[in-house]
């Protein structure tokens, strides 16, 4: 059970109904963690810019290796909803996420999304060698930032706690999480 409400599109106020609008008019749907997220419109604004890294990191990271590094991230962060995001997103394009064999630049991706979660300060040389030689620096300063944004979203929605979206359920089903008390 979720610690925060989601927001009452009905008695939210206008700055929230319009955060609401915009979330909708751009994205198409409105998912439980961003109608927590309303509570506060610069909360639901940071986390948004998820969006916008994603775009300056399209020319150089495909979005199979995006999907990829964000459902490893949310793996290893033991986040269910983006965990079933991103297996929804990976099976809508056709590819079984149990059967996947990444390619060498998902599997660098993977790897560093597992290691940035699991210890920040100790990302593993090796690692950071072949991502700079495969991206350049700006590149690299937005899959961090990129990289942190999804583990804040994985956080955001382990500590508050918020519902799996009906929509993701069938993506979830057969998996397990270790049982976490609320």
């Amino acid at each position: 059970m979720s610690h925060i409400s989601q927001i009452d599109y009905e008695t939210a106020s206008p700055e929230i109904r319009a955060e609401h609008d915009e979330e909708v008019r751009l994205r198409g749907r409105m998912t439980n963690m961003k109608r927590t997220l309303l509570h506060s419109p610069v909360a639901h604004r940071i986390y948004a810019e998820w969006f916008a890294l994603r775009e300056e990191l399209r020319p150089a990271i495909d979005d199979r290796a995006i999907w990829l590094l964000c459902l490893a991230i949310s793996t290893e962060s033991r986040s269910i909803i983006p965990v079933g995001f991103f297996r929804r997103a990976l099976i809508s394009a056709g590819f079984k996420p149990e059967t996947i064999e990444p390619n060498d630049d998902e599997a660098l991706l993977m790897a560093f999304g597992k290691a940035i979660v699991a210890d920040s300060n100790a990302v593993p040389a090796a690692i950071w060698e072949r991502l700079k030689a495969r991206y350049d620096e700006a590149t690299l300063v937005n899959l961090v930032a990129f990289a942190g944004i999804m583990i804040a979203t994985a956080v955001f929605n382990n500590a508050v706690g918020v519902e799996a979206d009906e929509e993701l359920q069938p993506y979830l089903e057969g998996l397990s999480f270790p049982s976490i008390e609320r």
